[in-house]
């Protein structure tokens, strides 16, 4: 086992538009595939419940260098070509340092 201490990071992206079912669709195949990649510790896909046709995916990495791999990873670069012409707007992206994060057994 490493002596390094791993620092657990948290990303959101938040994504809207008007076809919540073909979006739903290609953040679905995303989280799954997603879900297996090095450093990954979860990954959930959401539906505001106020807000039609916001999605939210929220995902929990080991470490920021964990996180930052994933980002130049296939999957995210198919994800990336798979919404063009669903989003009404940009995605708004954001990275979260852990304070109180930890997972459940």
């Amino acid at each position: 086992m490493s002596d390094i201490e791993l620092e657990p990071v948290m990303v959101t992206m938040t994504f809207h538009t008007d076809d919540a079912a073909e979006l739903t669709s290609v953040l679905a195949k995303y989280v799954v595939l997603s879900r297996t990649h090095p450093g990954s510790r979860n990954i959930d896909l959401v539906s505001s419940v106020t807000t039609p046709g916001r999605l939210v995916i929220v995902e929990k990495w080991d470490s920021t260098e964990a996180q930052q791999e994933h980002f130049d990873s296939d999957h995210m670069v198919e994800m990336a070509k798979s919404c063009e012409g669903l989003l009404n707007r940009p995605p708004e992206i954001d990275l979260y340092e852990g304070i109180s994060m930890h997972d459940l057994a």
